[in-house]
């Protein structure tokens, strides 16, 4: 029954995920440019250590659309993914970490040398203007404040968490 439930909860996130991913590279042409270059290719995330005590990742393949963006690639994995990015996930916490402060995790990158230039270039130039999508729900002004207050608070969870994880390596 958890088993169940928890795949099905996995592939909603997933597919949530793949909106939102492409909700940010439609709003950069630029973005889209570079991927419809691609355009059936397939890309395979793999976790590798991912502790046994969490349920497991569902299948995270992805393939380029023709206007640009991406598509999960669903529960199966195609076997022959242009290419193959590996994660370390053998501490989920510590990558959550990192991740909360700004840190790239290590990964190893195997396949189409181009694709993985053009998804480099992507994570390096790419943002999600959170303010533009608050400002046409509730207009400019509060957009910006509610901006201005949240980069506070993510500044300060930030540095709460560097702070933690420094001392938690330490020992």
């Amino acid at each position: 029954m958890f088993n169940g439930l928890n795949l099905m909860l996995g592939h909603a996130a997933i597919e949530r995920a793949t909106l939102l991913v492409n909700h940010v590279l439609g709003s950069e042409t630029v973005a889209m440019d570079r991927l419809r270059g691609h355009a059936g290719r397939c890309i395979q995330l793999q976790f590798d250590g991912w502790p046994s005590l969490l349920p497991p990742l569902p299948s995270t393949a992805f393939r380029v659309t023709p206007a640009g963006l991406v598509e999960w690639c669903g529960p199966d994995a195609p076997p022959d993914a242009d290419l193959r990015v590996r994660i370390d996930a053998s501490n989920p916490a510590l990558a959550m970490a990192q991740a909360l402060t700004g840190e790239r995790p290590k990964v190893d990158v195997a396949g189409d040398a181009a694709f993985a230039a053009d998804l480099n270039w992507l994570f390096d130039n790419l943002r999600w203007d959170v303010q533009d999508d608050l400002a046409r729900l509730v207009g400019q002004v509060p957009a910006r404040e509610m901006a201005r207050i949240a980069g506070g608070i993510a500044a300060g969870m930030r540095e709460a968490v560097r702070t933690l994880t420094g001392l938690a390596i330490r020992k």
